[in-house]
């Protein structure tokens, strides 16, 4: 018979969301905190998210996903919370009882209020249901990110990626600067659906073709993807009889949606919504009296820093809930406020705030239309004139006859002409083990060096 361990606030996942949950019930009166994920480390999907656009809001600054996590873990801990890895939750009961299994065996503890913070997954092949035979080659976007970004594996040498999310589109810009060609992204709805700065500067930046309207309706290959068949859609998402083509290539990534993962969260009864996210109240309380969900298990979300500002409010009246304390109310629209689809025409995608305005320059009279601070005006400016990029990349470190990588990202911006050149010549070298504040000179064929830096914040998290 196990143990019954007792805490005030139980946060089960320690992603963006679940950390700031976790923060926040310590800060608002919570005295034991204890927060259990499944992984053998904190953060979640940022550590393999080595692009930078994190931490605009919460920390008023540009960061990588791995610099991200590694800054919410260490909130988490400061504030007294308790972070125990590799605990994978089995059930949950109504009166807040929860069973998990660990290195050490069974544990059973006993929450005031619980937080879920389980995340999403990616929707697969057998959910989108292409036909075609099951040969090598077809990754989700993650699992694809995962393999290039933390395990130095190439997926394939001419890829094509269905889906025009986030993540599909970021690993477009990816693949392509590991010098892996990308044939085509094709989105079957009208326009894309992920952010229109990820189209901008993941596609647009790198002549990736954007293909909307269209599907792919067969893949093509025995034991290795060959090609892949495409068609134009109809205003029924149908193929359209005639329009079909082929294109040929050896991997196949799917960018096609993400799915709450909740099946946790219903052993105790949570009603959840068709497509799998958590129904909550204003106070982001469940069904379930004193079990709160916040993050991409409530509802898929933007940005993390999004997700960390939920986690707050839904950690935070976890604590008030057990203190009998009136709880705060979330606003919904914090849930996602930038633009989607495609850029205006004639403007750049400001990205130096979440708000994503689509700036237009008229160079005759100097004049800007659609920023909403003077600093968008800086932005476009540069944009139109001398575009400018962060690089971010993976460098190979070779300690104790073990190779592993470390992401690195660029100390300025290069210019937006250089970053397929930095990123190529890091990949042909291999370093020792680096030290806390340690650069890598990387010179730039129009003269000058890009200063590549890798820090405790990346490496730690």
């Amino acid at each position: 018979m196990t143990n019954m361990i007792g805490c005030d606030v139980l946060v089960i996942g320690a992603g963006s969301g679940g950390l700031a949950a976790a923060k926040a019930a310590r800060e608002h009166g919570a005295g034991s905190v204890v927060v259990l994920e499944r992984n053998a480390y904190a953060g979640g999907i940022l550590r393999q998210c080595i692009h930078d656009g994190f931490g605009l809001i919460r920390y008023g600054k540009i960061l990588t996903g791995p610099e991200y996590a590694y800054k919410a873990y260490h909130e988490a801990l400061r504030s007294g919370a308790e972070v125990l890895l590799g605990r994978h939750v089995a059930n949950i009961t109504p009166d807040r009882a929860v069973t998990l299994y660990s290195k050490g065996g069974i544990e059973t503890y006993k929450a005031g209020a619980i937080v879920l913070a389980t995340g999403c997954r990616e929707r697969t092949r057998g959910a989108i249901s292409i036909p075609g035979s099951r040969p090598a080659g077809i990754y989700t976007a993650g699992v694809a990110q995962r393999l290039i970004n933390c395990q130095n594996i190439l997926i394939g040498k001419r890829v094509v990626i269905l889906g025009s999310g986030d993540i599909g589109m970021i690993m477009a810009r990816r693949l392509k600067l590991e010098g892996i060609s990308v044939v085509a992204v094709i989105e079957a709805m009208a326009r894309p659906s992920g952010l229109a700065r990820n189209v901008s500067q993941c596609l647009y930046d790198y002549g990736i073709p954007l293909y909307v309207n269209t599907t792919i309706t067969e893949i093509i290959g025995k034991k290795r993807v060959e090609a892949v068949r495409i068609a134009s859609v109809d205003e029924r998402m149908k193929p359209i009889q005639g329009t079909e083509s082929v294109l040929e290539c050896d991997t196949l990534v799917l960018s096609v949606g993400l799915i709450p993962e909740n099946e946790v969260a219903l052993t105790c009864g949570v009603r959840v919504n068709d497509d799998n996210s958590v129904v909550t109240d204003d106070f982001l309380q469940t069904s379930v009296r004193g079990v709160f969900s916040c993050g991409n298990s409530r509802h898929i979300m933007d940005l993390a820093d999004y997700v960390s500002e939920q986690g707050e409010t839904a950690g935070g009246n976890a604590a008030k809930y057990i203190l009998g304390q009136p709880l705060d109310a979330w606003d919904e629209s914090r849930t996602s406020c930038m633009k989607k689809g495609f850029p205006d025409d004639n403007t750049v995608t400001c990205t130096i705030c979440p708000s994503g305005c689509q700036i237009g320059w008229n160079r005759a009279n100097d004049t800007f239309t659609g920023n909403r601070c003077p600093r968008g005006k800086l932005f476009a400016r540069q944009e139109m004139t001398d575009p400018v990029r962060t690089v971010t990349t993976t460098v190979r470190i070779h300690n104790s006859n073990i190779e592993t990588l470390v992401p690195v990202r660029s100390i300025k911006p290069v210019p937006k002409d250089e970053v397929i050149n930095v990123v190529r010549s890091l990949n042909g070298i291999c370093l020792d083990e680096m030290e806390d504040g340690d650069r890598i000179e990387v010179p730039l064929k129009c003269g000058g060096i890009a200063e590549m830096i890798a820090d405790k914040e990346i490496k730690e998290c």
